[in-house]
């Protein structure tokens, strides 16, 4: 065979000029059995615990189980197309979702493509979906508060900047409503606002959306959403996207609220995943680990030494009121409190149905500001005592004088906590109401009058003295002063209002 030399010498270029490029080698597998969003991949040895693991039609799915001789991956799509012996890819990302402010405003899924028809999101950088919490040098103590707007939780069971506050209680009685309206008191506080909707009706989450809308709220509120239609691995993944979006703006110095509704239904679907994984049931057919599923998600909520914070509501599903159920005991003992809600008040008129007996903050007057500790202590024992006296006041109708005052008293207190949804009130006005109310100042106001009362009182303290209002906010606690300016303003308009109704 005869070469020419100009022959030899292309040749000779030819291998010089692509001498650089480089070899890629893909982990490729081939699908053993697929069904029920699981699949089982044989050939992926050098497959990573959470890897994305493309499928044919580019469905991704994710790796869950190493098993030795194959993969156990679950689907983050439509598996129709999906058959046996099928080839699948290794990707080396581990799920991540886009972060920035382009998120902001935004209704996304659990991958955190957006679902809101206002087109792409432009994400400022990708964050993983599940990270280790940071370290307890990293972290520090809960001293400034987050507003809840309701009085019943603000000088009850105070939440604070970076804390974890359970809302627990049975279907119907006001959590996701409790929720909701905390994240509307944001409005001008700088915080931001992350909703995780987990296995929710499609409905329900647009009906919740559109409040938010209404309110204004979504100029600083982002939408997780894996519906109940969805599949299990989505709603699996949903409360950890949305972590990943809040810590993006933590991280910035930035305060975010994260509302996770529900924790109940992450735990089913991520039971359901497991089960169909084969992996061994304990307790309740849950899976070993689902302790650990809610506790790496909530440790993530921290306020940070260097300035910014994460506070997260969990919320809770109980069955007839049985929190000493499964998941309800193992939130509990991952939280800083919770706030119980029981249908017995809910169905009483009690709302928010806030039971204070067994609800708690484990972070107290720390995140409270100084004139809201003051009146909250006393609010709290005056509470307590009329919930025992009437439990004991309903065997009988002969009283003492002193018990059938504090039995009005405290059907004042009852009365002055109930509040009307997506009414969130300042902290302020709070102080003012329940000042009034605990030192005795709406004796001759019937009960019934005392909406009425409370409405105007706020109005009169906005149009005739702000600055005591003002006071109360920045004030480090009652001295002569202000308590004389606020029982004057307190006085004058209980003048008012008596003289009106003769």
């Amino acid at each position: 065979m005869n070469l020419k030399p100009e022959e030899i010498s292309r040749i000779i270029k030819e291998q010089i000029k692509n001498y650089d490029k480089k070899i890629e080698t893909t982990s490729v597998g081939t699908i053993l059995s697929v069904g029920d969003g699981i699949a089982r991949v044989h050939g992926l040895d050098g497959a990573m615990m959470g890897e994305l693991i493309l499928f044919p039609g580019d469905v991704y799915g994710m790796v869950l189980n190493l098993e030795e001789d194959n993969v156990g991956c679950v689907l983050l799509g439509d598996d129709t197309d999906i058959v046996e012996g099928d080839t699948v890819k290794c990707t080396g990302k581990i799920m991540s979702v886009p972060v920035g402010d382009g998120v902001i405003g935004r209704v996304v899924n659990a991958l955190g493509e957006p679902i809101d028809g206002k087109g792409s999101i432009v994400a400022e950088e990708y964050r993983k979906a599940d990270v280790k919490a940071s370290g307890v040098i990293d972290r520090k103590s809960v001293t400034i508060p987050l507003q809840t707007g309701y009085k019943a939780i603000d000088s009850l069971i105070p939440i604070g900047r970076g804390q974890r506050e359970l809302i627990i209680g049975d279907r119907q009685t006001g959590k996701t409503a409790l929720a909701v309206d905390t994240i509307l008191n944001q409005k001008g506080e700088d915080v931001l606002c992350v909703y995780v909707a987990i296995g929710q009706k499609a409905s329900t989450v647009a009906q919740i959306v559109g409040t938010l809308e209404e309110y204004g709220a979504m100029d600083y509120t982002t939408v997780v959403c894996a519906t109940a239609s969805e599949m299990a691995p989505l709603q699996y993944l949903a409360p950890y996207s949305g972590c990943a979006i809040a810590e993006y703006f933590m991280d910035k110095g930035k305060d975010v609220l994260i509302v996770y509704d529900d924790l109940s239904k992450h735990a089913v679907a991520y039971r359901s995943m497991t089960l169909l994984l084969r992996r061994p049931p304990g307790r309740e057919a849950y899976p070993g680990d689902v302790f650990y599923l809610h506790s790496r998600l909530l440790e993530r909520a921290a306020r940070l030494e260097k300035g910014g914070s994460i506070t997260a509501l969990p919320i809770i599903e109980t069955q007839a009121g049985d929190i000493s159920a499964y998941i309800p005991t193992n939130v509990i003992s991952i939280t800083d409190g919770q706030i119980f809600l029981e249908t017995e008040l809910f169905n009483a008129g009690v709302r928010p149905a806030v039971n204070p007996g067994i609800s708690v903050s484990r972070v107290g007057g720390s995140a409270q500001i100084s004139t809201m500790k003051k009146v909250g202590g006393p609010l709290r024992i005056e509470y307590a005592q009329y919930r025992e006296l009437a439990s004991f006041a309903q065997f009988g109708s002969d009283l003492d004088k002193s018990t059938k005052a504090s039995l009005e008293k405290g059907k004042r207190i009852v009365e002055m906590l109930k509040q009307e949804q997506y009414s969130p009130m300042k902290v302020e006005e709070q102080v003012l109401v329940i000042y009034a109310v605990t030192n005795n100042f709406l004796k001759e106001i019937e009960v019934d009058e005392m909406k009425e009362f409370e409405k105007g009182l706020i109005e009169h303290a906005h149009s005739n003295s702000p600055s005591t209002l003002d006071k109360i906010k920045t004030a480090k606690g009652f001295d002569d002063e202000l308590v004389e300016e606020i029982s004057k303003l307190i006085n004058d308009y209980k003048s008012i209002f008596l003289s009106g109704r003769e």
